[in-house]
């Protein structure tokens, strides 16, 4: 991966887990500056990591071949404002989104007309190393730039560039959104679990193992498709078969198609009012 003087606009956990990724995978210590206001997750990153921090944006910046904007959606116009307005100029310089919900027209408006940026839409797990990031940027953004991004995101686990920014609204449903959906389903087994006699913790691990192989099982196999796999854990006639015909009958893919829907018309409105 190439080094370039990278800047973390935001010490986030998205902007931690970033640091560590990159650290980890070889990335120069000293070629990675952190801008916080307050000192705390600063100081954090400084000890755990070794990279260069400081409270002022514009000197990060100014440091910068490369710039993640990692503050909340709903300040980036201000943080932004606020550079512009001290003289900071991103000529030359690749800004790289994480903030949910900020279009790439958006953006440009905001950083004052630039526009050599990728807007990207990591998820939590990227904290544990395994995360899914969509990618998206403008057709003149160059593919060094592209592979740059690209490159940063798979040190916190895979990314996947969409050919039309709408992609990214996909990717919330598909990977954004969906760890909180699989949380749901397991807290639902794990409640019935409950209901037929384990206890809280007994229910906890019976659920969380078995989602931990589901996902290996599915990593270890890509030769087989998903429903490959199910179909070679559901004994015909069996008590799998059973569970599945009572999802079914019970319009399992209906629901989470709504749901996905539902996830993408949200991100799209959130999307008009930043």
């Amino acid at each position: 991966m190439e080094h370039r003087k990278l800047a973390f606009i935001g010490a986030g956990n998205m902007s931690r887990s970033l640091i560590s990724g990159l650290i980890q995978s070889g990335y120069p210590a000293d070629h990675i500056i952190a801008a916080n206001p307050s000192r705390p997750k600063l100081d954090a990153l400084a000890a755990d990591f070794g990279i260069c921090t400081t409270q002022n944006n514009l000197e990060a910046i100014e440091q910068a071949e490369a710039v993640v904007l990692a503050v909340k959606p709903q300040m980036m116009a201000a943080m932004l404002g606020e550079q512009l307005a001290a003289g900071a100029r991103f000529d030359g310089k690749l800004l790289i989104s994480i903030a949910a919900g900020i279009s790439v027209a958006r953006l440009e408006q905001m950083a004052g007309g630039h526009s050599n940026l990728v807007r990207t839409m990591p998820n939590t797990p990227s904290l544990l190393g395994l995360g899914m990031t969509g990618l998206y940027a403008r057709p003149h953004v160059a593919q060094a730039d592209r592979d740059y991004c690209q490159h940063m995101m798979e040190a916190v686990g895979q990314a996947l560039w969409v050919a039309e920014e709408d992609g990214i609204n996909q990717v919330i449903a598909a990977a954004g959104s969906a760890p909180a959906y699989f949380f749901l389903f397991m807290e639902a087994m794990a409640k019935e679990a409950e209901r037929n006699g384990f206890s809280a913790d007994e229910a906890r691990l019976l659920v969380q193992q078995t989602a931990l192989g589901a996902a290996n099982m599915v990593a270890a196999n890509p030769q087989l498709s998903l429903g490959q796999l199910r179909e070679q854990v559901t004994s015909k006639g069996g008590t799998t078969a059973e569970a599945i015909r009572s999802f079914n009958d019970n319009g399992l893919d209906r629901l989470v198609a709504d749901a996905m829907a539902a996830a993408v018309a949200r991100a799209r409105e959130l999307e008009s009012q930043l």
